[in-house]
């Protein structure tokens, strides 16, 4: 089998500075959250876990809109990846599938 050669990174560039803005946006949520309220309790391993999410999320994505098939494709990978992503979000936060 033969991997497809994925389309020059300049494609996606500016996905990657927006969805890294979002992550670090989404990140300082809770740590300023914590500032003004105790039901919020966030330690460094929830800050690790939540930054590796988000990083697989953001190179899953990059790497599906750098596919060179049609937006079809590339759209319907990129979701998948998301609702993987959401799966995974979930069963760590409350338990949902277990």
């Amino acid at each position: 089998m033969i991997l497809p050669t994925l389309l020059p990174a300049d494609r996606t560039r500016q996905f990657r500075k927006l969805f890294a803005a979002c992550a670090a946006l989404l990140l300082a949520l809770p740590l300023v959250a914590m500032a003004f309220t105790a039901d919020v309790s966030w330690g460094a391993g929830d800050f690790l876990g939540a930054a590796i999410l988000f990083a697989l999320l953001g190179a899953g994505i990059d790497i599906a809109l750098r596919l060179p098939a049609s937006w079809r494709v590339r759209g319907a990978l990129a979701a998948a990846i998301a609702v993987v992503f959401l799966l995974t979000w979930a069963e760590l936060a409350v338990g949902l599938l277990a």
